[in-house]
């Protein structure tokens, strides 16, 4: 019953060999806001507003970076995996955020950088950031050792938190999916309002994580500044 139930998440679709599951992701690019147009319409407009919302709460959080339009990367991070979060949520349209390769590459290529700019351009306060202000000396080798872990493991959690959630709530549906079949006739509308809730909750739970992962992206790049 498990393996059925989480072969949901397999890219099996192919044509001649050829996995088409992935091209999902190509999908959101078809929808991005077509900038070229003479006359805004009102999804430009409508885009445009949610770009100068993010950029103007990214650069609170970037408020020590010197380059003014660097919040734009966190913009186009949250758009795209907004996109593939909504897409996974259209019957036969495969979830390419519920996978590690997806959301890992994301989170440690992000964090590779971030580490990297500031170990080479910040190295004194980088080895600030290991010892909190105030800490006695006693206990100075123990924070050292807790802040690396806790920075080690911050491209993984930011994967996880993402799969995870993509999981959760696309099992769940499928679970109460696939008990419509066994259940009385009555119980039908009570099912599909159920599903018509999830799917509520798995849309806002798209737009949250998104968030989320544009947030702390841009808090530890801060921490590197």
């Amino acid at each position: 019953m498990m393996t059925n139930l989480f072969s949901i998440f397999d890219p099996s679709t192919n044509i001649f060999n050829l996995s088409l599951n992935w091209l999902s992701t190509l999908l959101s690019f078809i929808f991005m806001p077509y900038i070229y147009w003479l006359i805004p319409n009102r999804y430009i407009i409508f885009w445009n507003f949610i770009m100068f919302k993010l950029h103007n709460e990214f650069k609170i959080l970037l408020k020590n970076n010197k380059i003014f339009n660097s919040t734009f990367i966190f913009i186009s991070l949250f758009m795209f995996i907004l996109f593939n979060n909504f897409l996974g949520l259209f019957p036969y349209i495969f979830t390419s955020t519920s996978h590690l390769t997806i959301s890992l590459s994301l989170s440690l290529s992000l964090w590779i950088s971030f580490m990297m700019f500031g170990w080479i351009n910040n190295t004194q306060h980088m080895f600030s950031h290991l010892i909190p202000h105030g800490t006695p000396n006693m206990l100075m080798p123990f924070m050292v050792t807790i802040e690396t872990i806790s920075n080690i493991i911050r491209p993984g959690t930011l994967a996880i938190r993402l799969t995870a959630n993509m999981i959760a709530g696309h099992l769940l549906i499928t679970l109460l999916g696939n008990s419509s079949s066994s259940i009385p006739f009555y119980l039908i509308y009570m099912l599909i309002f159920i599903q018509i809730l999830l799917l509520i909750l798995e849309s806002a739970v798209a737009i949250i994580q998104s968030y989320v992962i544009s947030i702390l992206s841009t808090l530890y790049s801060s921490e590197t500044n």
